[in-house]
């Protein structure tokens, strides 16, 4: 255990220090290069305290090919265990998951400007994140907010972002309240993320800890969350532990994916009211698997047909064909990430690879995305990174 920072919400550890300003240094490891409209950036979040980490890596993917290749490491940043970055790919914005943060109970947010030729990055500015180790941001499309889901805290919180990428002083927090009836993992409210829908209207919050999808109206000019009087939440299954959250691109429906029972929720979306109606709940799980086991991420192709959602433990991604017309989601196969513990996974923007980050064996291996069937074919590309936790592609300069 590091003596230097507290990091995971999993085991509540009971020590933890301030996180320090980090002063980031790029090492080019491959040195700089301009990418061309085949290649993008991938930048990825990790934990630092409990592995060989040394902050956020970034990496190039090309497109055609899928290798990829580490171009430099952004390091000093404590625990820099999710990420996101603005329409224009000016700024990244990362959560600092520590649990104590100026010698109060919180994690920071950090602010990061993107070097257009190399893809490395810039310390701008850091706030607390209000909650302790905050593990999920999102930013608006305008680039004016984030949206940061404080797991120990069990709230979230609104932060403004100036034209030259700062974070400004907090502009709202939401508290949540409850438990849950895994007495493990379900004693308090733990937020574990917070995603706008397709419009920018309402923010969806998936909190693990009460089994609920709290719902708000977001006021974008202010950076205000309103409880939806038509539906202030989505009630979840008792014990599922609602967990990342994703929008279908039509808009018209969305998907959960429940970490503690391993399962996907199906839903219906009023993207007029922000309301939701269950459709469907099925396994992630391969039929015949019995070991132990937590879904992590979830993710819909770009072309909308297919859902993919990771399994912790079966150490797999599984695959869900969505019928157009329901919603409805058919179960195809699981596939083999080609590691251990596949906490975060991404797809590009052409819907033909699918990346996968696997914490504890500290790799990321990339997948071919057959776009008639759904199915994964691991394409023998992968790299080496410690603790990956979080992906993100970013366009390269031409």
């Amino acid at each position: 255990m590091s003596s230097k920072i507290a990091y995971t919400r999993r085991e509540f550890l009971s020590t933890a220090v301030a996180g320090s300003t980090a002063l980031l240094h790029t090492n080019g490891v491959s040195g700089q290069t301009s990418p061309a409209q085949t290649e993008v950036r991938v930048y990825v979040g990790t934990y630092t305290s409990n592995s060989k980490s040394e902050g956020i890596y970034v990496c190039n993917f090309q497109l055609e090919t899928g290798k990829i290749v580490l171009l430099s490491v952004a390091k000093d940043i404590p625990d820099p265990s999710f990420l996101t970055v603005d329409r224009k790919g000016k700024y990244l914005f990362a959560v600092n998951e520590l649990l104590e943060f100026e010698g109060k109970p919180s994690g920071s947010v950090s602010s990061f400007a993107i070097d257009p030729k190399t893809g490395g990055l810039k310390f701008v500015n850091k706030q607390p994140s209000m909650g302790g180790a905050p593990c999920h941001i999102s930013i608006t499309e305008d680039g004016k907010f984030i949206l940061v889901a404080n797991y120990v805290g069990g709230n979230v919180s609104v932060f403004p972002v100036t034209s030259d990428g700062r974070i400004g002083p907090l502009a709202d927090l939401i508290q949540h309240s409850g438990s849950g009836p895994n007495k493990d993992r379900q004693l308090s409210a733990h937020a574990h993320s917070i995603t706008l829908d397709n419009r920018g209207r309402f923010a969806v919050a998936a909190d693990l800890g009460i089994d609920r999808l709290m719902i708000y109206k977001f006021d974008r000019g202010h950076g205000k969350l309103m409880p939806n009087s038509y539906q202030p939440f989505f009630q979840a299954r008792p014990g599922a532990g609602p967990r990342h959250f994703e929008f279908h691109p039509s808009g018209k429906r969305a998907f959960v994916i429940n970490e503690l029972d391993s399962s996907v929720t199906s839903l219906s979306y009023n993207a007029r009211a922000g309301a939701f109606k269950e459709v469907q709940t099925i396994s992630t799980l391969s039929p015949g698997f019995t070991g132990p086991n937590t879904g992590a991420d979830i993710h819909v192709s770009p072309d909308g047909k297919f859902l993919f959602a990771s399994n912790r433990g079966g150490d797999s991604i599984a695959a869900f064909k969505i019928d157009e017309q329901s919603g409805k989601l058919t179960y195809i196969v699981n596939t083999p990430t080609g590691g251990k513990k596949p906490r975060n996974f991404v797809i590009d923007s052409t819907g033909n690879f699918l990346l996968a980050a696997n914490q504890d064996s500290g790799n990321i291996v990339v997948f071919r995305i057959d776009k008639r069937s759904g199915r994964l074919q691991n394409t023998g590309q992968t790299i080496e990174i410690p603790g990956p936790v979080c992906l993100r592609f970013v366009k390269g300069a031409n």
